[in-house]
């Protein structure tokens, strides 16, 4: 595989993964800070290539911007320690913690540093920051959350993620601010419940490894390349499948969580934010059709020096995701109801 080409880099994965468990199951605020602590540091050696300045630029950016996310924790869980012998539910500081751990996960208003650090990754990199370094900050957000606070967030997430992807030529900033969009889905679902937001997790996580894997195979950083390459038919399917199944349209299975939450809002009466959460889904799935738009309807001159070598095995890969992402809504019906 191409990222587990040395023995170092399988030892910070190692440690990447462990540091979230550590985390996640530590019963003190120290101890989650010190998961996070640990994280961070295992993950700052996988960005940074020193063959690449954009890497090396981005691995100081997510170092200096988690920093001051940890160390501000750290200050809220000692003021706390001081000043109130218990937790209890206080504004200021439930505002404070959830703060920080929102900058740790690249949310909005917290965002500024997430498409800057990701336009400097490999795709495999970008994938590990979208999916993987989202979990013990959520779960930490779950254990101690200001309700209102956190719906502002959500629907400040959902519209900056929207807009913000609307003049992006570079497919690495694209992913990223559909990443902004969909974690304004996922904090919704920490609201509703637990095994909800791991499902909504998962899935998400499927679709956007299918598409870091397509890019990385083919190569594709920018918009133009999409329509500059004449792929094989079957490799613009899966793309357009896939993104579409991303953006959350029906019947493909990024659809399928969507739909819960926007059946617990309408249930809880909470129409207003489920109004803004669809709106905002049409506009995500706008940039992709473009993308896809431009693969399918404009035909670039054939590139006599160019062969994409795809053998068989990838490409039976692909066209089986692109069969779960087509057939997995009428499969989840089956299982959920």
């Amino acid at each position: 595989m191409f990222f587990f080409n040395n023995s170092n880099k399988m030892f910070f994965y190692f440690i990447l993964f462990f540091s979230t468990l550590i985390s996640i199951s530590s019963n003190s605020w120290f101890g989650c800070w010190i998961g996070l602590e640990i994280n961070l540091l295992s993950f700052i050696p996988l960005l940074s290539n020193s063959n690449n300045l954009l890497s090396s630029e981005a691995s100081l950016k997510y170092f200096l911007t988690q920093s001051i996310a940890s160390i501000n924790f750290l200050f809220i869980i000692i003021l706390t320690m001081i000043f109130f012998k218990n937790f209890e539910m206080n504004n200021f500081l439930s505002i404070m913690i959830n703060s920080s751990l929102l900058m740790k996960m690249g949310s909005a208003p917290f965002h500024f540093w997430f498409p800057n650090i990701v336009e400097g990754l490999s795709w495999f990199n970008c994938f590990i920051l979208m999916t993987w370094q989202k979990i013990s900050p959520m779960i930490l957000l779950s254990y101690y959350f200001n309700k209102n606070f956190l719906m502002l967030i959500m629907i400040m997430n959902v519209i900056i993620g929207a807009i913000g992807g609307f003049n992006q030529t570079s497919l690495r900033k694209l992913m990223a601010f559909s990443s902004i969009n969909n974690l304004g889905w996922m904090l919704s679902t920490i609201l509703i419940s637990e095994n909800l937001w791991i499902l909504y997790l998962s899935l998400y996580s499927f679709l956007i490894s299918i598409m870091c894997f397509m890019f990385n195979m083919l190569n594709m950083y920018f918009i133009n390349q999409v329509f500059i390459i004449n792929m094989n038919p079957m490799i613009k399917i899966s793309l357009l499948i896939n993104f579409l199944s991303l953006g959350g349209l029906p019947p493909f299975i990024g659809f399928f969580p969507k739909w819960i939450v926007i059946n617990f809002l309408i249930m809880n009466k909470i129409f207003w934010i489920t109004f803004i959460f669809i709106m905002m889904s049409l506009i995500l799935l706008f940039f992709y059709i473009r993308i896809i738009y431009s693969t399918f309807m404009f035909n670039y001159f054939k590139l006599k020096w160019f062969k994409l070598f795809i053998n068989n095995k990838t490409m039976m890969l692909m066209n089986f995701f692109s069969f779960i992402s087509l057939f997995g809504m009428i499969f989840s019906t089956f299982f959920f109801y």
